[in-house]
């Protein structure tokens, strides 16, 4: 209260012009402004070169700004090793816990259900998680009723679901939640659902980037499976939601042996979006804009098949600007030759997963 009455003492003590200048001060306006005075390099729409050299100049700047490169160079000569924690029979399916290092001193934990018996040439399935407190909800463990009810009303157990379609598929944890977290985001008095600030904050000091660091993560766990695991190298999907969704799109962009990249409830404009709307710090990128918006990153995928996937409802990544975004992407599809392989399914209500978009794309695409 006092605080308040501070402030209003302070508001009429102000000249008649400053008050005025107050009432009317937007900072979405200031950073709208802001915005608009950035030029995309790699914007498609204004490119007027070959679609190869724009796409490979391209691929090579994010993977600098996201710090993909440098991680390359330091870690050239090191293996991702991984172990097994335990296992559960599912019946049609095995399903375990393991943990993998994808740095020497990073370890991330990952659920991974496998089919039964002699089988080989497999579809690997990676499904990064979201903003979910249990990183394990994908593989359908649930740690209450509601999370179990959820697999019905919001298609939550991607991994799981796409196991009995006949996949291996791998749920990692995402950097920055659940036994990857901060002591910190823990202990608190009520502890937050992920360490994403603290992950976030302290890369900006190195100059890396948590977007960077997660697809490192995915590009890690596909390295580690292709040497381990029976599956069919032409056949490597990544599949996530809101977050999961995030970090799909971008290992897409730059990891090239993504045969379908599906991100769910995360697509739209830059500024549409994580631009106007409150986002979780770990969806930004700085100095993004100077190079593209999200329907260019999209864009690096081709020809391979992506599929977006997007509520028509959503109130974080909002349908319209999402369907102008991605008229880039399949401008740069069309240029490929490629038109068929890239798709939006609109699921019919909010911010979540659709999976009957996703295994019908798979089902057209793959079988």
């Amino acid at each position: 209260m006092k605080i308040l009455l501070l402030a209003l003492t302070l508001l009429i003590a102000l000249p008649t012009e400053a008050q005025e200048y107050v009432k009317k001060f937007s900072a979405q306006q200031q950073f709208d402004t802001q915005y608009s005075h950035v030029e995309a390099k790699y914007a498609y729409e204004n490119y007027k070169g070959s679609h190869k050299k724009w796409q490979k100049n391209f691929h090579k700047e994010l993977s600098d700004l996201l710090g993909i490169t440098e991680l390359q160079e330091r870690y050239k000569d090191f293996v991702p090793k991984a172990e097994q924690l335990d296992s559960e029979d599912l019946g049609f399916a095995t399903r375990e816990r393991w943990q993998i290092w994808t740095e020497p001193t990073m370890i991330i934990p990952m659920v991974i259900i496998r089919p039964k018996g002699d089988v080989k040439n497999l579809t690997l399935c990676i499904t990064p998680q979201g903003h979910n407190k249990n990183p394990e909800v994908y593989s359908g463990i649930a740690a209450n009723e509601k999370e179990a009810m959820e697999f019905q009303t919001r298609d939550t157990d991607v991994a799981y679901r796409a196991a009995k379609m006949g996949f291996i598929t791998i749920n990692p944890t995402t950097r920055g939640f659940g036994k990857t977290m901060h002591p910190d985001d823990i202990n608190r008095a009520k502890p937050r659902r992920s360490s994403c600030e603290y992950y976030s904050m302290r890369d900006v000091l190195s100059g890396r980037v948590l977007i960077g660091d997660r697809v490192w993560d995915v590009m890690k766990i596909i390295d580690w499976a292709l040497a381990n695991l029976p599956i069919d190298p032409n056949k490597v999907v990544v599949t996530g939601n809101s977050g999961g969704g995030t970090v799909s799109l971008y290992a897409g962009a730059i990891d090239k042996r993504i045969s379908l990249c599906a991100p769910s409830s995360a697509f739209c404009s830059y500024h549409g979006s994580i631009g106007s709307i409150h986002h979780c710090t770990c969806n930004y990128v700085p100095g993004i804009l100077k190079l593209c918006d999200m329907g260019d990153i999209a864009g690096l995928v081709a020809p391979r098949k992506l599929l977006i996937i997007n509520g028509a409802k959503d109130n974080i990544f909002p349908i319209g600007p999402a369907r102008e975004e991605f008229k880039t992407t399949q401008e740069v599809y069309k240029a490929f030759g490629a038109e068929k392989n890239c798709e939006l399914f609109e699921g019919h209500a909010g911010h979540r997963y659709y999976f009957s978009g996703f295994a019908d794309y798979y089902n057209r695409h793959f079988k």
